[in-house]
């Protein structure tokens, strides 16, 4: 079962420069799980001490904000595709 997930630009020296990545997963926090063993810090980038979404990065599954969904337990399945958003600030 593997999900494409979409590596924003900040956060590809940690892929080698890919732009996107596969991982296999029944949810949202096994896939973040699997692409750190496999690209170690990427968790820490997204995920907070408490294991929660950080403030500022934004996932979305399929286009959908995760926030509105099951979070970090929101499932997935083979063919689905992961968004990592930073959120941008301006003013």
């Amino acid at each position: 079962m593997s999900v494409t997930v979409r590596i924003p630009g900040p956060l590809r020296k940690v892929t080698g420069n890919r732009e996107t990545v596969t991982a296999a997963g029944g949810s949202l926090v096994e896939i973040i799980g699997r692409l750190d063993q496999e690209y170690p810090g990427l968790k820490e980038r997204l995920c907070d001490e408490s294991g929660e979404i950080r403030r500022f990065i934004n996932l979305y599954v399929n286009g959908e904000d995760v926030r509105f969904l099951s979070g970090l337990e929101t499932p997935v399945k083979a063919g689905d595709e992961v968004s990592i958003v930073p959120a941008v600030a301006g003013g």
